[in-house]
């Protein structure tokens, strides 16, 4: 299985590999010191497996993962067992807690192996964040990574299987669902005002009534947004109107 390591603390890389190197069928392809590095890596390999830290500069493990459209096999290694405990909600295979246990280890790498022997079929996992993921939305753009902070996000909306990420300057395209957004976002921030929307209320200039109990959000760039029922009830509570 082609494998990857992704974590900023090299010894701990290091030792990983040496671990790694008694099992036989595991050929590890790269040795990556940060978020970014793995991104490329696994973008060059397509390996069948990744060690991944969590709490690493730059982009954090959890945020790697939502880069990936195709995620290959995901062992945690962390030194952070809050995180790690529910490493499950991404669909980790296992988590590794720092330092590594080689019998821990011989019992994630034979959960790899069942997968290998009989696929599953996992259903979309949540994703956990880390408190400094909370403030920032990690997107692609024309093949870089930019991290834009939530008080620059005037609106998402949905797009098919993508989400516009909007800005005051352009918008972004994200493979992700909005009921993601919805669960994840600070909900006295963001609002889900329509199936199709979700608005950052600091962004809003006025709630316009355009039909009978139609309402609409107008924004301070002029942008209009419809407002469902449900969605118009959400916004009262959030603006204490």
């Amino acid at each position: 299985m082609k494998t990857i390591l992704i974590d900023d603390e090299p010894l701990a890389r290091s030792m990983l590999a040496e671990l790694l190197e008694e099992e036989k069928d595991i050929e590890i392809v790269a040795s990556c010191n940060d978020g970014f590095e793995g991104l490329k890596a696994i973008q060059e390999h397509q390996p069948d497996l990744i060690f991944l830290d969590i709490q690493m500069p730059k982009i954090t493990g959890f945020e790697l993962l939502e880069l990936l459209e195709n995620p290959p096999s995901v062992i945690f290694t962390t030194a952070y067992d809050e995180y790690a405990l529910k490493a499950f909600e991404v669909n980790a295979l296992d988590y590794l807690l720092k330092p590594i246990n080689p019998d821990r280890l011989k019992k994630a790498l034979e959960k790899v192996r069942g997968q290998v022997r009989q696929p599953e079929t996992h259903a979309e996992g949540k994703i956990l964040q880390l408190p400094e993921q909370s403030q920032r939305i990690v997107v692609k753009d024309a093949g870089h990574i930019k991290i834009i902070p939530l008080p620059d996000v005037l609106y998402i909306e949905a797009a098919d299987d993508y989400v516009k990420v909007t800005t005051s300057d352009k918008y972004y395209l994200k493979h992700q669902r909005m009921a993601h957004f919805e669960a994840q976002l600070p909900a006295h921030q963001f609002v889900r005002i329509h199936r199709s929307y979700i608005v950052n209320v600091q962004h809003i200039h006025k709630v316009e009534l355009y039909e009978k109990e139609q309402y609409c959000v107008i924004l301070r760039n002029n942008a209009k947004l419809p407002v469902s029922r449900n969605g118009y009830t959400k916004l009262k509570q959030v603006l204490g109107i």
